[in-house]
């Protein structure tokens, strides 16, 4: 059975991170996908702020999620993936920031998810095609960032994990980076050829794949292999909402908006084997506090639908 996964954001805190991992584990999850990009917000960094999270030497960092860590091993959750800060760089900011962003912050992140012997970490490709006129002159900037990162990747066995984005244009929504699964997938074997081991792989999102109207199955099977992470969520195909899957449907009576059925055939198809990882954080704002653990609970009953069905079971 596929194991089922869920962000920390939410749910693990810093005061008593193994109250939060015990709840994960109590409400159906195995696994669970850290939030490192809580630490250091994309909302400020957007506005050129940043906070001094980052500004710890590796054995403080070290030091601050041992408890993380040990919250997780009591409770018998797998730490399987986590969310390096992002944007990695801001095409507004001054040098400072940019250089900070890809020399401290992304090399500190490699160097957490280590810590934790988590083996896959997410990042957001750059959002420059606007700015430098080109999907290929953007690629070739988040390739350089990944290249940055491909040395300890190797040395470490973690999976540097691109993502499909969107962009927002005004009222509209675009396809962003990563949005064309056969280039993906070339560019993912030709960085792991060069260094003769898995660096780079990819995160599937359903709700960026459902505002940007990708075609699920085909995009699952263009990946194959290669597809090592998910971030599962839900919205209405206008905002990025991240809430729970078949929570909405395309009218009053009819089916949901996100295509599930092409989601589980894509998965049976690849036999996928990863983690069934939830990217539904904001949800648990969404309930009352006092039902945090029915919401986790009805997520997880969702994720254990879909390894069923992903299994043929």
């Amino acid at each position: 059975m596929l194991r089922i996964g869920v962000q920390t954001k939410n749910v693990v805190d810093d005061i008593h991170p193994r109250e939060g991992f015990e709840l994960l584990k109590q409400t159906g999850f195995s696994c669970a996908d850290f939030s490192l990009n809580g630490y250091l917000l994309n909302s400020d960094l957007y506005q050129m702020k940043r906070n001094a999270f980052f500004d710890r030497s590796i054995q403080e960092l070290e030091a601050f999620f041992t408890p993380h860590k040990q919250g997780a091993q009591n409770a018998g959750i797998r730490i399987g993936q986590m969310h390096m800060p992002y944007p990695a760089f801001v095409p507004k900011a001054d040098k400072e920031l940019n250089d900070y962003l890809w020399n401290v912050v992304a090399q500190k992140s490699m160097r957490i998810c280590a810590f934790f012997e988590c083996p896959n970490i997410v990042i957001h490709g750059f959002k420059l095609a606007y700015y430098l006129g080109s999907e290929e002159a953007e690629w070739k900037r988040t390739e350089a960032f990944v290249e940055s990162l491909a040395p300890f990747a190797k040395e470490a066995g973690i999976t540097v994990c691109i993502e499909n984005l969107y962009n927002g244009l005004g009222r509209y929504v675009t396809e962003g980076p990563c949005c064309d699964a056969r280039k993906a997938a070339e560019r993912i074997d030709r960085i792991n050829d060069k260094y003769h081991a898995r660096v780079l792989g990819f995160c599937f999102d359903t709700g960026h794949a459902n505002l940007t109207g990708i075609d699920f199955e085909d995009f699952i099977t263009g990946l194959g292999d290669r597809l090592r992470t998910l971030h599962i969520h839900d919205n209405d195909g206008v905002g990025d909402l991240h809430q729970i899957p078949f929570t909405f449907t395309k009218t009053r009576e009819n089916r949901a908006a996100t295509d599930w059925d092409g989601f589980i055939r894509g998965l049976r198809k690849i036999r996928y084997t990863g983690i069934l990882n939830f990217e539904t954080a904001p949800v648990l704002n969404s309930f009352p506090n006092a039902l945090k653990a029915d919401a986790l609970v009805m997520i997880s009953r969702i994720g254990r639908y879909f390894a069923q069905q992903i299994n043929n079971i």
